[in-house]
């Protein structure tokens, strides 16, 4: 699932690519699971010690002041930890990677205001509150157990994965404070909606695995270039509109578009250079690849497959017809010459 920024940087085996990704992280949710399944619901408390805090640091820079040195990695992987109140104290820490752990809480970060990059992935996290980080980049928090997007606030973030979650609706990302915020993962949760994901700069934004039935509220998102809906429950395909200037990859593979029909209320979508519908009832339809063309000239490629020159011109001609056919039914009918009243003798 490659970024596509620019028309130069759309890369023609993106499927290709996006279907090892799709792979590997299913095989990484299972272990995830697995793990879980292993563990009894309660554990043995397992604090950090500075033991451990002297294997994971690493990364010695200057600190803000410039007048002395300090670690600013930590990696405490897989350490069955419950507890890592001990990070309070080290306030220079910028990179944290505390994943694979049993972590609940994760308050003692609300102290490191230097963090850039952080990691939880696969703990027993409810929620990815933080206060305000004023430098955090990227933030994971990936196969937890939250719930809500609320307490996300950092006004430099500008990736947020959430996936393999148990989120229902998205709420509480303020556009006002999330002004860098321009990739939001959440694959694999149980969103029913997309309202709530209305963010200025966003753009990219994966959403496949989950429980959606339409897009909407995402109309005014003109910086989107990459929207993954793989895998969902969607049948129709309104909630696009033209001000999504920028969107060139759309992904609806695994949902429920039936009518071909629909096609038509992508028409609006200027950049739009891959469409990937496979495993929708419309695909079955013989004309399925010469609709989605006549309706979307500028599209190049469906599914994984480039449209050839023939196509296109093919497009073209019914394209023209269909607009020759319009303009005769617009056309006023010629007034009949009336004949001349007979005289009355």
């Amino acid at each position: 699932m490659s970024d596509e920024d620019d028309l130069e940087d759309f890369e023609p085996d993106q499927d290709d690519f996006e279907k090892e990704e799709d792979e590997k992280e299913t095989e990484e949710g299972e272990d995830y699971r697995k793990e879980g399944e292993e563990f009894p619901e309660e554990w043995l408390p397992t604090p950090l010690t500075e033991d451990m805090m002297k294997e994971g640091l690493s990364l010695l820079c200057k600190t803000g002041s410039g007048l002395a040195h300090a670690y600013v990695k930590l990696e405490v992987k897989e350490r069955d930890l419950t507890d890592i109140y001990l990070l309070r104290s080290y306030i220079h820490l910028r990179y944290v990677d505390v994943s694979e752990n049993h972590l609940t809480d994760l308050s003692p970060l609300n102290y490191l205001t230097h963090l850039l990059w952080l990691k939880a992935d696969g703990n027993r996290l409810r929620s990815a509150q933080l206060n305000e980080l004023p430098y955090l980049q990227i933030a994971s928090f990936a196969y937890n157990q939250i719930t809500d997007t609320e307490g996300i606030s950092h006004p430099r973030l500008q990736t947020l994965n959430l996936k393999g979650n148990r989120i229902h609706m998205v709420t509480g990302l303020d556009r006002q404070k999330l002004i860098s915020l321009h990739t939001v993962e959440l694959r694999g949760n149980q969103l029913e909606s997309t309202l709530g994901i209305n963010l200025p700069k966003l753009k990219n934004l994966y959403l496949a695995q989950n429980m959606l039935k339409k897009v909407e509220g995402l109309e005014d998102l003109s910086n989107l270039t990459t929207l993954h809906l793989r895998d969902n429950q969607i049948d129709t395909l309104s909630g696009f509109s033209r001000e999504m200037k920028s969107l060139q990859y759309l992904n609806l593979r695994g949902n429920m578009v039936a009518n071909l029909g629909e096609l038509a209320k992508l028409r609006d979508l200027p950049k739009l250079r891959a469409l990937v519908l496979l495993d929708n009832p419309c695909t079955e339809e013989t004309n399925y690849r010469q609709e989605a063309l006549v309706q979307m000239p500028y599209l190049e490629r469906l599914d994984k497959e480039f449209y050839e020159e023939e196509e296109r011109a093919e497009a073209d001609e019914i394209r023209q017809s269909l607009k020759e056919d319009k303009e005769k039914e617009q056309e006023p009918e010629p007034e009949r010459d009336l004949e001349p009243e007979q005289s009355l003798i």
